[in-house]
């Protein structure tokens, strides 16, 4: 079984990328099983270079082929943001102060329009390649579901009316997720690629 790293230890990442990997022959190897490999740096102004950026960094230390994934939430009233900043969108930078706070700015909202972003890099020893996924939907005016992770419990998804990211099941979210999307153009790419 050909295997990858994934230059994340996001738990909720790992799982998604293993459910679409795994059923294709590919094992996943989390950036934990190489303790001595720093955080990889995210400083770009897009999720494509971030993506890039957190990829090479650990493909330069392992020599294996690795993913990496930049996502977030671009909500069109805020001009984008939090966009590239989605993580780190308040000091504490955990789910439950960001989605206080992206509730707060968005209290008097007329459009609630937004989508959840993921740019999604490979590097290996022949090159690069960058897929991006994107979801459409709007911003909820209070926290839903118990599912999820981020600012899952804020967004509504345009194709499941009613429901927030964090009430969906598991497949339910890939089958329209932005991590998703961009998963399933890797799948479709990924023998001529790796092999």
């Amino acid at each position: 079984m050909k295997a990858f790293v994934l230059a994340s230890n996001n738990a909720h990442k790992i799982q998604e990328v293993e459910r679409v990997l795994h059923p294709l022959g590919y094992r996943l190897s989390p950036l934990k099983e190489f303790p001595e490999i720093p955080e990889p740096p995210e400083t770009g102004t897009t999720f494509e270079a971030n993506a890039l950026q957190k990829a090479r960094f650990v493909f330069e230390r392992t020599q294996k082929p690795t993913l990496a994934d930049d996502s977030g939430l671009e909500v069109d009233a805020l001009d984008g943001r939090p966009g590239v900043y989605s993580k780190r969108y308040t000091p504490e930078a955990t789910a439950r102060s960001n989605n206080k706070k992206l509730l707060e700015e968005m209290a008097h909202a007329s459009n609630r329009s937004a989508r959840f972003v993921c740019a999604l890099a490979l590097v290996t020893s022949t090159g690069e390649r960058v897929w991006r996924g994107t979801v459409e939907g709007v911003v909820g005016a209070l926290e839903r579901g118990d599912h999820g992770f981020g600012y899952d419990p804020v967004f509504l998804p345009n194709a499941r009316p009613g429901k927030t990211m964090a009430e969906l099941t598991a497949q339910e979210k890939d089958a329209i997720s932005h991590r998703g999307a961009a998963l399933e153009q890797l799948a479709e790419q990924i023998k001529s690629l790796v092999g």
